[in-house]
């Protein structure tokens, strides 16, 4: 199991709310919320998110902060599946134009990363939050799968996936994922990146075992 966060223990006996489809003012709240978690990790990246300034700054009480999201971690996950969600907005204005599912989809991830390298202190944070992240934070961190696997298969083109290309597409998005850990590490470098995102890319051009050419 992942480590805990220092400072920042989950109150289990706050529950965040159902799953009943927020109202605008909570769904406006909730926006408020994510924007200051993400303004501040810019800022100084995960140890600059303070739950407290983020309920000062987001106009709403630490109470109900926590009630949205019961730590830190569980805040800045779901702050990265907002981040890739209006990336998705972004890339879908200007889809990639490759010639093959497997260059839309390179080009569609090394957009992704540049938007995440003009940001590092916000996407340091974020990946070590994912990194941090135990049980009790899976739906925030299943969400970011979705959110990743959906900006994926929009850039293939495909319209009907075969269960090999899903396959293939979850391998695609560990390889990013685990990229873009290597890259803020200092482990890789931007051409490594790509030479890595590119070669698992080419998985979603290779002809399903067994199928007839």
């Amino acid at each position: 199991m992942p480590a805990q966060a220092k400072g920042d223990k989950v109150d289990t006996s706050v529950r965040r709310p159902s799953a009943a489809p927020l109202t605008e003012r909570q769904e406006a709240r909730r926006r408020r919320i994510l924007h200051t978690s993400a303004r501040l990790a810019s800022r100084g990246g995960f140890d600059a998110v303070q739950m407290r300034e983020v309920a000062e700054s987001s106009q709403v009480a630490l109470g109900t902060l926590y009630r949205y999201f019961p730590s830190k971690v569980h805040l800045l996950v779901a702050t990265m599946q907002d981040q890739l969600e209006r990336l998705h907005g972004t890339l879908r204005k200007k889809p990639p134009a490759g010639d093959t599912p497997s260059a839309r989809v390179a080009e569609t991830l090394m957009r992704a990363f540049r938007a995440l390298q003009r940001e590092p202190h916000l996407a340091d944070a974020m990946v070590r939050a994912l990194t941090f992240a135990d049980r009790s934070v899976s739906p925030e961190v299943d969400q970011v799968s979705r959110q990743t696997t959906a900006i994926i298969l929009d850039a293939t083109g495909l319209a009907d996936p075969t269960p090999y290309q899903l396959s293939a597409v979850r391998v695609i998005e560990h390889t990013w994922h685990s990229a873009l850990i290597a890259w803020l590490s200092g482990r890789a470098s931007i051409a490594q990146v790509r030479s890595d995102i590119e070669t698992a890319c080419r998985l979603i051009d290779v002809p399903e075992p067994g199928a007839r050419e």
